[in-house]
């Protein structure tokens, strides 16, 4: 059934022994046979490649949402931190405001 395709293309003297000379047509169709291979090949390598690297870069984007995450969780921290010492603060310059107080009264009397 195969060799019957192919005589409808043409005689190919690789495939028929009582051909006479129709290489070019034979070449044609092994240049387009190789051309696909190739072609696939090529097209495998390609998707292989940029899936690779479409999955490395999915890490790291991943990577970095979750440094994104523990950098706001830290800044959070961060101001809360500041908050408290910003409260102690004011609570020592109070007490430094009614110590100096106290000692004015005291040298005043």
């Amino acid at each position: 059934m195969l060799p019957v395709t192919f005589d409808l293309w043409g005689c190919m003297t690789e495939l028929s022994k009582n051909c006479s000379d129709m290489s070019n047509a034979a070449s044609t169709y092994l240049g387009i046979i190789a051309g696909t291979i190739i072609g696939g090949v090529v097209s495998w390598w390609i998707y292989n490649r940029q899936k690779r690297t479409s999955d490395q870069q999915d890490k790291i984007l991943g990577r970095i949402k979750d440094l994104e995450e523990n950098h706001t969780e830290i800044l959070k921290r961060l101001e809360e931190f500041d908050d408290k010492h910003e409260s102690s603060l004011d609570s020592l310059q109070e007490l430094d405001k009614k110590i100096d107080s106290i000692l004015d009264k005291i040298k005043d009397k």
